[in-house]
This record gives C-alpha cells, structure tokens and sequence, in this order.
C-alpha cells in the first residue's frame, strides 16, 4: 500500500517514542510538537526504545493508516535524539533502507541524478 501512495515527505521522530501511543496519540505528537499537518500526504515514522518496532502514520482521503512493523530479530539504525530536535526528514529511498534494516547513508547506492535533457 505505501509504495502505490502519493507521499510529499517522509518525517522520522528522533529517539524513541511510547509504542502505546494510537493513532490519536500520534497524531497530536505530529501536531503539537513537530508542528506539522498529520492529515498533510506526508509519513510520520516513529521508533521504541529498543529499536526493534516501528508505526507509521499516513493520511490517506479520508482516514488514517497505522503501519505497524516489529523485528523478530535486530534493530533498526535509528537517528540518536542527540541530532537535534524536531522530526528528522528523510527520502523515501532512505525510509526503505531504514525498513530493509539498513542505515540511512549508503555509500555505495548509486547517486540521485536530477537530469535536464536526453543526449
């Protein structure tokens, strides 16, 4: 579902968030502390402590989507709270390494080409 979606940005919370937290809970947390739009086309990606859950959040037409995913195994390279403050932007290349168990610098991906013209 969330490769066919139409997504504008992609925001990780830094460190680590209360997974109890609901769809409401979440929701305020993109409002009031990141002071961003939850019902924007925009993912909102938040972490536990463990590193080894995650929930995503996304407005779609008419409601909210809730993706939940958990590790049997491993973590996931999260960014430290130590950062910065405020969610942390990241592309949606970045998001799928993340959720492939990767880290969001990849060496040797290849580069983003932003061409101009056919030769």
């Amino acid at each position: 579902m969330l490769k066919d979606a139409m997504i504008d940005s992609v925001y990780l919370a830094r460190g680590s968030t209360d997974m109890r937290k609901s769809i409401d809970g979440l929701a305020i947390l993109v409002q009031v502390e990141f002071n961003l739009d939850p019902f924007s086309s925009s993912l909102f990606v938040f972490c536990n402590r463990q590193r080894n859950k995650l929930k995503i959040l996304h407005w779609d037409t008419n409601g909210f989507w809730l993706y939940y995913r958990r590790l049997e195994r491993g973590k996931f390279h999260w960014p430290s709270n130590n950062t910065g403050s405020g969610p942390f932007k990241v592309t949606r290349r970045q998001l799928n390494w993340l959720l492939d168990g990767l880290s969001l610098e990849q060496k040797k991906a290849h580069p983003v080409v932003s061409a101009k013209t056919v030769i």
